[in-house]
């Protein structure tokens, strides 16, 4: 039998070590790398090519939202499993229209993760019992006409709009964004400018306050020890 292949994207390195320790015991699930933020975790799937990625959605330099779209526009056949503090509507919808099979909080047991992950290696998709029960309930709602008010519409950002609009609200100047990404302050300037445009927002608070309620970061403070 062939072990499905699992990369963990979790911020917290004592998460990883724990949730390794509990798919150690799975015969058919081998942990083969991990990623302590989202650029790691579009590398290190790059490099490993892992059947599964299990991931965070807060996570610094890149969150796992978008590092899960990186990761499914290179490695298509890999399957994401987000596992969450985060159970919110919204974060879940965004997973789905991404192309994520599961979604799991992170409360589950063991046995639900390990469940999970086979299910989303089969192209199955498997969400916590409370996600699964709001779905459903959402969609009888929309059969039934009562969710069928206007949605408001959505402002589409390029990957790397999303890239450098966390980077900013995790406070990195334009010459730090430039660096970590591999690009001119120019370039970051450029690509602000657009930001600013779509969200018509033009401070650096408020992008932050729109990068907050987007989910592209998480509230709370970040304490970097060099």
């Amino acid at each position: 039998m062939t072990p499905i292949t699992v990369l963990l994207a979790e911020d917290h390195a004592v998460v990883r070590e724990g949730l390794r320790a509990l798919l150690a015991i799975e015969r058919d699930i081998v942990v083969v790398g991990e990623a302590g933020n989202g650029r790691q975790a579009v590398q290190r799937s790059k490099a490993l090519r892992p059947a599964v990625v299990v991931m965070d959605i807060a996570m610094p330099l890149l969150n796992g939202l978008e590092a899960a779209r990186q990761i499914l526009k290179a490695l298509p056949e890999t399957k994401i499993l987000v596992l969450s503090a985060h159970g919110d509507d919204e974060y879940v919808e965004q997973v789905i229209a991404l192309g994520a099979l599961g979604y799991l909080v992170k409360q589950t047991s063991a046995l639900v993760l390990a469940k999970a992950i086979r299910e989303v290696h089969k192209g199955n998709t498997y969400f916590s019992p409370a996600i699964s029960k709001r779905l459903t309930e959402r969609r009888e709602s929309t059969i039934h006409g009562a969710s069928g008010r206007r949605r408001k519409q959505d402002v589409r950002l390029t990957s790397r709009e999303v890239e450098i609009l966390q980077l900013i609200a995790e406070g990195k100047a334009n010459k730090q964004t430039a660096a970590e990404l591999g690009i001119s302050i120019k370039t970051v300037e450029k690509h602000r400018q657009a930001l600013m445009g779509k969200l018509g927002i033009h401070d650096t608070a408020g992008l932050t306050r729109y990068a907050l309620a987007a989910g592209i970061i998480e509230g709370g403070v970040r304490f970097t020890i060099e």
